[in-house]
């Protein structure tokens, strides 16, 4: 349903306004006057305005040059009368979307603003689908190890059912990637994905973020404001950091779960809202739990289905693709015609215990891209904190022969790719005679 204001100073033309564009279906409101228009325009967003252009107070040229200010997005139709067309066409170039003559009829009106609400709804699905290529580009979980590969084979079987879910996992991981991805292949994808870090706010804030607040709701609430609930309606909310929320937060939280209603800061009504609500922890919420800073009964509204991602130290065979991952997303950003990594500089990489996880890696071959000068990244353009580790390979055994972490990476490659060696090849930074001679010392056919 679309919102729109008609500002109109005559009141049977401001009657006729009302009941062509109620019985179109959409949410009208109307204002007799350019200050009472400018009123509405202040407290809300509306997807199309229609106004008088000559008024006696304010006239409509005002009214446009303050609805493209406070809703770019919005769509602006003027009204002239015989005689100012000119004023009309003037406005348009200022932004106007079109303009309709008096006197008109009411088949006239429709066709215009029909025209203008095909355009907005055009708009508005051009700008959503263009937000989700961009989410999507890139944003794909790298990786064939065991851990990553049943993270996959999770999010594949209940992204499509529509339930709460619990993320955990140390900070880095991928643990937004993950919400993205489950809301992307969901029922939901047509909806917006909105998220909130509950640790980044102070609890005021964050309850008006999560549930709007009325005008003069407190200091500085100057205008109505939907919250993340409202705006993410038919979608998905993706609270990170849910292990930081307050005890008084919880609570509301619990109650949105409960009832799908909310209420915004300084309103009596309860507004219902159709959300799915996927939560992530750095923190194990059962700890948490168990030191009384998590309610009980939140966590089981929350955990149908937990995910727990693994540290980029578990999952150290996808550091290669990882690394060249994202060596080929910014040398395409920074015209750097870099082919690989040097032995040492992979060795280096494949030994660090990246606390920081995935993130701190993405960081670092960023930070390398710039920095080198060669085809090749080389141990000098990485972190000192990264080549300063001992240089043995460990796992829960022991060091790891060197042939046998060879032996694991090309495994990983080839799994990565499908057993296509010429795509196994560039990525490990070796020639396709090399990986074949590779494939057949290790008997990986």
């Amino acid at each position: 349903m679309f919102d729109i204001l008609a500002i109109e100073d005559d009141l049977r033309m401001r009657e006729l306004l009302k009941e062509i564009l109620s019985r179109a279906g959409c949410s009208v409101f109307t204002a007799k006057n350019g200050e009472e228009g400018l009123d509405f325009l202040e407290r809300r967003t509306f997807d199309l305005v229609i106004t008088d252009l000559k008024m006696p107070d304010i006239d409509g040229i005002t009214i446009l040059s303050k609805a493209r200010e406070f809703n770019p997005e919005g769509l602006v139709i003027v009204i002239t009368a015989y005689g100012t067309v000119e004023s009309a066409i003037e406005a348009m170039k200022l932004g106007a979307y079109d303009y309709i003559q008096k006197p008109f009829e009411p088949e006239e009106l429709m066709l215009v603003i029909k025209k203008a609400l095909d355009y907005k709804r055009l708009a508005d699905e051009n700008l959503r689908l263009s937000s989700q290529l961009e989410s999507c580009k890139a944003e794909e979980m790298i990786g064939a190890s065991p851990r990553i590969t049943e993270v996959k084979r999770l999010v594949d079987r209940i992204a499509p059912l529509d339930i709460t879910v619990v993320i955990e996992g140390e900070t880095g991981t991928g643990k937004n990637l993950v919400a993205k991805t489950i809301h992307r292949i969901s029922k939901r994808a047509s909806g917006k994905f909105l998220s909130i870090n509950c640790g980044a706010l102070t609890e005021t804030l964050l309850e008006s973020e999560l549930f709007g607040h009325e005008k003069g709701a407190f200091t500085g609430a100057v205008k109505q404001k939907h919250g993340l609930f409202e705006a993410a309606h038919g979608g998905t909310l993706f609270l990170d950091e849910i292990n930081s929320a307050s005890p008084g937060m919880q609570i509301k939280l619990l109650k949105v779960l409960e009832d799908g209603m909310i209420m915004r800061i300084g309103s009596t009504e309860t507004v219902p809202v159709d959300v799915r609500i996927i939560a992530a922890s750095n923190i194990l919420l059962k700890k948490e739990i168990d030191e009384s800073r998590f309610r009980q009964d939140l966590y089981y509204r929350l955990k149908v289905v937990t995910i727990t991602m693994p540290s980029l130290r578990e999952r150290r065979d996808d550091i290669p693709l990882l690394a060249h991952h994202f060596r080929d997303r910014y040398r395409g950003k920074f015209s750097k015609d870099i082919t690989g990594f040097t032995t040492e500089a992979m060795d280096a990489l494949l030994t660090y215990d990246w606390p920081g996880n995935v993130r701190e890696l993405e960081h670092v071959i960023e930070r390398s891209v710039i920095l080198e000068y060669g085809k090749k990244i080389d141990i000098s353009s990485l972190p000192a904190e990264v080549v300063s580790r001992p240089r043995e390979i460990l796992s829960p055994k022991g060091i790891v022969r060197l042939e046998d972490m060879e032996r694991q990476l090309i495994q990983s490659a080839l799994r990565f790719f499908n057993g296509k060696r010429d795509s196994a090849a560039r990525a490990l930074g070796i020639s396709h005679a090399t990986l074949w001679r590779k494939v057949k010392k290790y008997n990986l056919d």
